[in-house]
């Protein structure tokens, strides 16, 4: 009976580690109205294969990471000769009239083209942003239009600019992967120049300033790329890293402060090359993508659920399909020990009071609450999980309908619908309890 037990802790244990979800704490995590900024991918920098992604072709305000844009078209400016590095660019009023971040020239004043363009790289000078499109496109305007075109060649599709420097603007827009093929696309094009993002520090009339990303002082092997933030954007990074011959791109968007952005960055770097050298030993994409589930608990993001809704979690962790082996391997040993499981569950059931049962849903809003345990990229697998579930925490689930609902980025979420508020709370303190990863959400 211990080693029978054992051996379905194991089983529970790998299925655990690999759904596609992110943890919560020991009560779960309550959806509520808030902050559904978050977006992540990693990208192989050579390859352009993507390792990681969680919503990452949702719209999202770029804020500063914009002036990469910026500098891939005076970067283009360059290599064409229409402009030269120590060429001077004169600061208009409009320039000199922008809000900080800026380097607080004066109209009138000027300033070479090769110091504007670390002023933007290491210290995301909004006023600099706008005079450097003066100089390159004539206008912000003609220069904005032409930074949307050349994100369409790109390939970035949910990407419309219409200033230089990321300023508060419900028009622009762009998106994780657009930002991680937007950064490629400037190691790639213009490898010459790609220095200025690395650049830690930076000498300009007697005074030193420091890049903005943190990551660049922090952590070996990161050479770029830049940061980005307004109130409606939240916390945003693009970096890149080299290990091993291998680099990455890594973009998050909507972090809440500065230090927990950093820190899921990292772990997404580390974890990506960790991901690469598994792959490189014959390893499948989807075997090796598993290694995201082992992102450490908190980092403090906060991240929404696909559906207007959004919940806070504990852990920053991927999206990873259920491996069909482990599934299978998982179903066998289930067949030859569910007998002796269930006479278990049956006998401990009728040694203590039996806990209050969850009402199914009838439209009474008194029982729209629903446990989430897992997000899939196939509808079976999210059904597989779903029966799994049930049948380890049948008195828990009780009477509430299993529902496997799609998203509008492709993942099939795992869901049990039709609890109270109470018996919501309490089924997923008793699946966290057993490291079941759950979470409550109000029904739409």
């Amino acid at each position: 009976m211990i080693a029978s037990a054992r051996r379905v802790s194991v089983v529970l244990a790998c299925l655990i580690s690999l759904v596609a979800f992110s943890f919560v704490g020991s009560h779960g995590a309550v959806a509520q109205d808030g902050d559904v900024r978050y977006a992540g991918i990693v990208m192989d920098a050579n390859s352009g294969q993507v390792l990681f992604e969680r919503y990452a072709d949702s719209p999202r305000f770029p804020a500063s990471i914009t002036k990469v844009m910026t500098l891939y078209l005076v970067f283009e400016a360059l290599a064409e000769g229409r402009i030269r590095g120590d060429d001077y660019v004169t600061i208009s009023p409009r320039a000199a009239s922008q809000p900080p971040s800026k380097l607080g020239l004066p109209a009138g004043a000027r300033i070479t083209v090769d110091n504007a363009i670390r002023a933007l790289a290491v210290r995301s000078c909004n006023d600099i942003a706008v005079a450097l499109a003066e100089h390159v496109g004539g206008s912000e305007a003609a220069f904005a239009e032409t930074m949307t075109r050349r994100a369409q060649q790109l390939g970035m599709r949910q990407t419309r600019y219409v200033n230089p420097h990321g300023l508060p603007d419900s028009r622009q827009l762009s998106s994780a992967r657009d930002i991680a093929i937007l950064s490629r696309a400037v190691m790639r094009d213009f490898p010459q120049f790609y220095h200025y993002f690395g650049q830690r520090h930076w000498e300009f009339e007697g005074r030193q300033y420091n890049n903005t990303n943190g990551l660049l002082h922090s952590m070996p092997g990161v050479d770029g790329i830049k940061t980005g933030f307004t109130n409606a954007s939240g916390y945003n990074l693009a970096a890149s890293a080299v290990r091993d011959g291998r680099r990455l791109i890594t973009v998050v968007l909507g972090g809440r402060t500065t230090a927990s952005r950093n820190a899921h960055v990292a772990d997404l770097i580390n974890i990506g090359f960790d991901v690469e050298r598994r792959m490189s030993r014959g390893e499948s994409l989807a075997q090796a993508q598993v290694q995201f589930a082992s992102l450490p608990a908190g980092m403090g993001e906060h991240y929404g659920d696909g559906s207007g809704s959004s919940a806070t979690f504990q852990t920053a962790q991927a999206e990873v399909p259920v491996s069909p082996a482990v599934l299978a391997a998982s179903a066998l040993l289930d067949a030859e020990e569910e007998a002796e499981e269930a006479a278990a569950a049956a006998a401990l059931a009728s040694a203590r009071p039996q806990p209050t049962t969850p009402v199914r849903a009838q439209g009474d809003a008194a029982t729209g609450w629903i446990v989430q345990v897992g997000a899939f990229r196939e509808q079976n697998v999210a059904q597989q999980w779903l029966s799994e579930v049930g049948r380890r925490f049948r008195q828990q689930i009780g009477n509430a309908e299993a529902a496997v609902t799609p998203s509008d980025n492709g993942w099939f979420r795992a869901r049990y619908v039709g609890f109270t508020r109470t018996a919501a709370d309490s089924a997923c303190e008793a699946l966290t309890a057993r490291n079941v990863p759950c979470m409550v959400i109000r029904a739409q």
